[in-house]
């Protein structure tokens, strides 16, 4: 067991010594029966913007001040303390630009041991203490509460997460041992491993009760004053905590191993074994079932050491920084004042498409959003499935009964496009057909204002050419969005030589009231991330074709880190959708673009995956494999990753070369964001660097110096 007061940490703060400092005010509030709570207030002088994050000093004055209150309780002065933060903000964890820059094993060790160190003593300080969340808690920012013995939260906080896997790290002040302790191993392990997994998600206040992260939930007009007057009640014995979620002797024995078993398994399906950080959560969360806490501490030490001062770690901070910085601020992008204003929407088609894009504006811009098709039973159809997933969430509580009726109120169904002559904002998620969509946005153009923005959501051909046949080309753009919409944080936007300042403008800043990342592209096959898939797609098939089995071409891929297998990926996007890509790039890019006769004998015999009743694959189907049987020049899994990573070095370079985007970072960053390029890698260009394929391919490298990370 560590003794952290034998560790000198003053060395650790002097490498932050342009820390912005989040200081630990102190007041005495007096409770009932004379009574005192000592309120710590966490604030670092700055506004919103800039949220309480813990760097060392920070650290060490927040010890230092629990330290003088633990002497104070002892003396009988104080009866309680308690934490909380500026207003709407509790804290944001460590400061990761920061964290990034330690030199060494030996002082990422430090950090972790520090973090153990000062959030600790609130769990020693000799009298109740309590964790009011007051606002956004995220990694050290959520450690803090769970050191305290009780916790109170604000109904309106926007967001608690403890994100650290996603960032190739983790919880490693605490939170991998005291909260499957606290809230059980099943909820542990979706707070710890599964939401940072799904795009960094976070919880509001209401699953933050109802987990067992918090006691108690008080709404925000009086949240500070219920929070002292429920801790009053506390300490006096007239209210009891009950916590149903904690982990009894049943889940020890039971379910716990069988739990992790089963994440370690979901695990190795989705993101395969790569990124290290989840396994690491998973290894603490397991050894979390038993021993003391300082013993879980210690594990989590060793464990944030050998994580933050790995490859992994420093490719993830490349990675977060596009994310967090990059995509903030989209390189291209006009002036957010040139945008028009969007209050009203029209979405040509009610297909499973065009029906997600119809959920996605109405609940994020609040407007009407009025859907057409061929004929009224399709229109029905879409409007019932809009109503169902509005319901839906209601019915988890994302959003109140009031909302639910306001929003399915706002979406509109027609046959009759002359009720679209007033929407600002009309996009087409018809058949992906040249003619077809051509034909929709000449009859609408028709009928909308000269202004109205023509926004078209095609995957794979020109946009230049399906406004080619308008009055005013000007007004269209490419809004491509990735499956499934709601979930996926990446928007293409692609501007044509015609596109004008007005209409890309608007696209930006609805793609960001919509709460996705865009990335401007030129208009090119395939644009960004669809060309990059056909090159991978086209290697698999390649190798398909000349003998090499499935299984091989899957293994040989796997180091990308890919969410999923080729095969995988051609069964989700359908067979006839994987034969289109291939044959369009092939068409554009004849000498560069594998095009395969038996993906279309694959996409008419109709199945590649043998699957069981529940959808779970069992195999490679037989009839698929008869198909593609017949190739004497098989690859090896060495060969196959040597041509895929040299395509997509070739086809980077060029992209480059004819500015489809503004920079390499734009290329990882919609990888990252719209293939599900893991975080650990740090982004595709990185990685070709690394393994040398820009070298191979063109003789130099994408960044110098070379941004490190893992090779795969």
């Amino acid at each position: 067991m560590t003794d952290y007061t034998k560790i000198d940490f003053t060395e650790l703060a002097g490498m932050f010594d342009d820390e912005v400092v989040t200081h630990s005010y102190v007041r005495d509030v007096p409770l009932s029966d004379g009574r005192t709570l000592a309120l710590v207030t966490l604030d670092n002088g700055r506004d919103h913007t800039r949220p309480n994050t813990l760097g060392p000093n920070t650290l060490l004055e927040y010890a230092a001040t629990l330290d003088a209150l633990t002497a104070r309780a002892a003396a009988g002065e104080i009866h309680a303390v308690a934490v909380t933060g500026k207003p709407f903000i509790l804290a944001a964890g460590a400061d990761l630009s920061k964290v990034s820059l330690l030199p060494s094993r030996e002082a990422a060790l430090r950090i972790a041991q520090l973090g153990h160190h000062a959030l600790g003593k609130l769990a020693s300080v000799g009298v109740p203490s309590f964790a009011f969340i007051n606002g956004l808690a995220l990694g050290g920012g959520v450690e803090i509460g769970l050191h305290a013995d009780y916790r109170t939260v604000d109904a309106s906080l926007p967001a608690l997460a403890l994100p650290e896997v996603f960032l190739g790290m983790i919880p490693g002040w605490g939170g991998a041992t005291l909260l499957p302790n606290l809230i059980g191993i099943e909820n542990a392990l979706k707070i710890v491993v599964e939401n940072p997994l799904k795009q960094n998600r976070t919880i509001k206040a209401p699953d933050v009760l109802e987990l067992g992260i918090a006691d108690v939930m008080f709404p925000s007009v009086n949240y500070l004053e219920d929070s002292i007057r429920w801790a009053d009640d506390v300490i006096s014995g007239r209210v009891k905590v009950k916590r149903p979620n904690e982990p009894g002797k049943v889940e020890r024995l039971v379910k716990w191993d069988a739990a992790i078993g089963i994440a370690k398994k979901m695990l190795q399906s989705r993101i395969g074994t790569v990124p290290k950080s989840p396994y690491a959560a998973l290894d603490l969360l397991k050894a979390a079932k038993s021993g003391t806490r300082e013993e879980g501490f210690a594990r989590e030490d060793e464990m944030l050491a050998d994580l933050v001062s790995g490859d992994q770690f420093h490719a993830s901070m490349y990675s977060f920084n596009l994310v967090q910085k990059r995509a903030k601020r989209p390189a291209g992008a006009p002036d957010k004042a040139l945008a028009k204003k969007v209050t009203k929407v029209g979405v040509l088609g009610a297909g499973y498409m065009a029906s997600q894009f119809a959920l996605l504006f109405v609940r994020r811009l609040q407007v009407p959003v009025i859907i057409t098709d061929l004929d009224q039973e399709r229109v029905d159809k879409g409007v019932a499935y809009i109503a169902g997933e509005i319901d839906a969430l209601h019915g988890k509580g994302r959003i109140s009964s009031d909302e639910a009726n306001r929003l399915k109120a706002l979406v509109r169904g027609t046959t009759d496009k002359a009720e679209f002559a007033d929407c600002d904002w009309v996009i087409e998620a018809v058949f992906e057909e040249l003619a077809i969509k051509q034909d929709v946005f000449a009859e609408i153009e028709k009928i909308v204002s000269p202004e109205a923005v023509l926004a078209t959501n095609t995957s794979s051909l020109s946009v230049e050419q399906i406004g080619a046949k308008l009055a005013n080309p000007e007004r269209v753009v490419g809004f491509h969005f990735f499956t499934p919409v709601a979930v996926m944080p990446l928007i293409e936007v692609v501007k044509t030589t015609k596109t004008d300042d007005a209409t890309l403008s608007t696209a930006m800043v609805t793609a960001a009231k919509l709460k996705k990342n865009a990335v401007i592209t030129a208009d090119t096959p395939g644009f960004v991330v669809n060309r990059l898939l056909a090159v991978l797609l086209g290697e698999a098939m390649r190798a398909v074709d000349e003998g090499t089995s499935f299984e091989t071409v899957d293994q040989a891929m796997a180091p990308l880190g890919l969410p999923m297998s080729p095969s995988a990926l051609l069964d989700l996007v359908g067979l006839k959708v994987g034969a289109h890509v291939l044959d369009t790039h092939h068409a554009a890019f004849p000498d560069r673009f594998y095009r395969s006769e038996n993906l279309h004998a694959l996409a008419d015999h109709g199945t590649l995956l043998e699957k069981d009743d529940k959808g779970k694959v069992k195999g490679f189907d037989k009839g698929a494999l008869k198909i593609v049987a017949g190739g004497t020049n098989p690859s090896s899994p060495d060969e196959i990753l040597t041509r895929l990573q040299d395509g997509l070095a070739r086809e980077t370079r060029l992209m480059l070369d004819g500015e489809v985007v503004a920079a390499a970072e734009d290329i990882d960053l919609c990888m990252i964001l719209g293939a599900g390029f893991p975080f650990q890698m740090g982004g595709l260009t990185p990685y070709l660097d690394r393994v040398g394929a820009s070298e191979r391919v063109f003789g130099a490298t994408f960044h110098d110096p070379r941004v490190e990370g893992v090779e795969g």
